[in-house]
């Protein structure tokens, strides 16, 4: 009996049908109903071929490796390829491919950051002597406070003179071109100021009762009691003309 013939025979007696046999091993039945009348080329090839006689014995209790050596003796015996290196009833293991390890990268990334930033913050902290020497040399000298200057005296160009009244006392103010400022009497008590250019020509009716100030210097009193004085009073104060 023929290879298709024992797997038709064999296939009735387990009362399947071709479609039943199709489900079961996942063989389109176009290609099981061709392999039943020995017609192997919708097999595609030797090597599908043989895997197909073998899932189809496994499935109907026939010895596969029988039908495919009846299959090698009818088509001239099996020529090394994919099928002699890979046997179609033994599955090819592939290899699993594993994710890669995100961890790690970033570790091998981040150590190579650091590295590189030691690196540069060394390389820039050591320098050459001549470098340094530059440095120090281009650097400018502190120059030195130059002591200050006295600032040169105001020269005072105005009498100023106060006078004060211990009891009324009659007076008469003049400048250095005799022209009258001031003239009458200050109350007992009483105290006059006077600011006049070059001198002051000061006239005393009672010199004992007054008290005296020119340029902020005390003079006290120009004369005695009821006696009439004349003073003239310039920027060399205290001293009177």
């Amino acid at each position: 009996m023929s290879i298709g013939g024992t797997i038709s025979e064999a296939r009735e007696q387990r009362g399947l049908s071709v479609a039943d046999l199709s489900q079961r091993t996942r063989i389109r039945e176009a290609i099981i109903a061709a392999i039943e009348r020995d017609d192997f080329s919708a097999c595609n090839g030797d090597f599908y071929a043989r895997g197909h006689l073998r899932a189809l014995a496994r499935e109907l209790g026939l010895e596969g490796d029988a039908l495919v050596r009846e299959y090698d003796a009818l088509t001239g015996g099996p020529r090394p390829g994919v099928g002699a290196m890979y046997p179609i009833d033994k599955g090819i293991k592939l290899r699993e491919r594993r994710a890669p390890n995100w961890t790690l990268a970033m570790a091998v990334a981040l150590a190579i950051v650091a590295v590189f930033g030691i690196g540069r913050i060394m390389g820039s902290a050591i320098k050459s002597p001549e470098q340094q020497a530059v440095k120090v040399k281009s650097a400018p000298a502190a120059a030195k406070a130059a002591p200050a200057a006295p600032a040169a005296p105001v020269k005072a160009t105005h009498v100023t003179v106060k006078i004060k009244a211990l009891s009324e006392a009659w007076i008469q103010v003049r400048d250095a071109k005799n022209k009258r400022v001031f003239m009458g009497m200050i109350p007992s008590g009483d105290t006059r100021s006077f600011r006049i250019k070059d001198k002051a020509r000061l006239t005393f009716g009672n010199a004992g009762s007054v008290q005296l100030n020119v340029n902020g210097q005390d003079l006290g009193s120009p004369g005695r009691a009821g006696e009439t004085v004349r003073k003239t009073y310039g920027l060399d104060i205290p001293r009177p003309r």
